[in-house]
């Protein structure tokens, strides 16, 4: 048995239907065009070990190093607004001190110059249409392969205000491993900065007391650098005694 549909009830065909208001508004809104790749380097083998007459075939495996490369406008509703403030709050020193926007997973990054991080904290901090009060910390990454800018420190902030988040990375030289301390803008950044300087060797200039936070005084070498050894490491532990209280060292 069949039926027979009414007269004049047919849908038109998709490709005959006009968008409508909403539609486009959906299309316009959608998430921003994934950036394109940065190679850094070329990886061969697994884990990066070599020389060990591997024969499972992982020896041969090619792979490339990448970090996400900068990323075009629109960002988003809500990261394009950050971005508009900054810019504003900035004025001219917007293109100096950011060195490029990535939004990646869901997330915005904004690249800075290492001279310019402490103004765009404050900023980020202080202006009243962003207020990213609450620094969440800042952690460190080492790519040796990334020549130029191996050490990156990285900072989630967070604005109770308006619930929203964003990042900051700086990268710093391998030779050169200095980048501005936040202490002055976040003082949570204290210990952070401190558990990062003493795994990664980063040093954070200003800060009122860069010591070693988990790892001896003496202690040679930064744990969790791509360059360490992963095994073999000589005991440090120099004279192994704890001093009394008056003779240990002072962190104030």
């Amino acid at each position: 048995m069949t039926f027979d549909a009414p007269a004049g009830t047919e849908s038109p065909p998709e490709a005959a239907v006009e968008p409508d208001e909403n539609t486009q508004a959906t299309t316009e809104s959608a998430e921003p065009p994934a950036p394109a790749d940065e190679v850094i380097g070329v990886r061969t083998g697994m884990f990066g070990v070599k020389g060990t007459g591997d024969t499972s075939g992982y020896g041969r495996l090619v792979r490339t190093i990448n970090m996400p490369g900068s990323t075009p406008p629109p960002y988003g509703p809500v990261f394009d607004e950050i971005i508009a403030h900054l810019r504003l709050a900035l004025a001219k020193g917007f293109e100096e001190a950011i060195e490029k926007i990535v939004v990646f997973r869901g997330e915005l990054t904004l690249h800075v110059r290492r001279e310019h991080l402490v103004r765009v904290a404050k900023t980020l901090r202080d202006n009243e249409a962003l207020r990213f009060e609450l620094c969440l910390g800042v952690s460190g990454a080492h790519y040796p392969e990334d020549t130029g800018r191996e050490l990156h420190a990285l900072y989630h902030l967070n604005s109770i205000t308006h619930n929203r988040r964003v990042r900051l990375e700086v990268s710093a030289p391998d030779a050169d491993p200095h980048i501005p301390s936040l202490y002055s803008v976040y003082p949570t950044n204290d210990w952070h900065e401190r558990e990062t300087y003493d795994f990664f060797g980063i040093l954070f200039d200003g800060h009122p007391s860069l010591t070693r936070i988990a790892m001896p005084d003496d202690w040679r070498g930064h744990p969790q650098r791509k360059d360490y050894p992963l095994g073999g490491i000589p005991v440090e532990y120099k004279g192994a005694r704890i001093p009394p209280p008056d003779e240990r060292r002072s962190y104030s």
